[in-house]
């Protein structure tokens, strides 16, 4: 039986995944004046609270402007209408806010595929590569984790399928794969996920 036939719970992360990446972290960062060696929540968790809270506002805007440019990655939009017709489970991972994901995810015109009960972002689960999103969404479809895959185009996605005990497929469209031993499959887009 092909891969795609066996599982029956797809979780992707959204940008850079689903969408074509389009974030340039290290601007992000000096806009938001913070060290440009860590994860930007990483880096906003360490802040006094109010400071915290006027660059997580700063930020939102940031990925706001990006949101309404997204593009949907090659074959995202095919995969995911098979993956609907075959009434399998979609759920989005992502460390990107709520409002923004939904954003994202209607200007790549993908919002059709995504029951927002199903969109796990920063503010619902501890953000990647903790896997309490991946916990979570499997606990709502009563998920068996062998059933169960995430997708992602980061080690913070592969490391969090790892530990939720889930299979890992990781999309590079270089093809260069830095991160291939934390993944179980390595793909250059999402449609060759069809033929695994």
């Amino acid at each position: 039986m092909s891969f795609f036939k066996r599982k029956k719970n797809w979780i992707f992360d959204m940008d850079g995944t689903l969408t074509i990446a389009n974030h340039d972290f290290e601007a992000i960062k000096r806009e938001l004046e913070i060290p440009l060696d860590t994860d930007i929540l990483t880096s906003l968790s360490k802040l006094p609270k109010e400071e915290a809270e006027k660059k997580h506002t700063q930020l939102g805007e940031i990925e706001l402007k990006i949101a309404k440019l997204s593009i949907p990655s090659p074959g995202s939009s095919e995969l995911l209408q098979e993956i609907k017709t075959q009434t399998k489970n979609l759920g989005i991972l992502t460390r990107n806010s709520f409002s923004n994901s939904i954003e994202t995810l209607k200007a790549a015109g993908l919002i059709e595929y995504f029951d927002s009960n199903f969109i796990f972002c920063r503010e619902r689960a501890v953000p990647k590569p903790n896997p309490e999103g991946i916990f979570q969404l499997m606990d709502l479809w009563k998920a068996d984790p062998t059933e169960t895959v995430m997708i992602g185009d980061y080690v913070y996605d592969l490391d969090a399928g790892s530990a939720a005990g889930v299979e890992t497929i990781y999309i590079d469209p270089t093809g260069e794969f830095p991160f291939r031993e934390f993944a179980t499959h390595c793909i250059k887009e999402l449609g060759e996920i069809l033929n695994l």
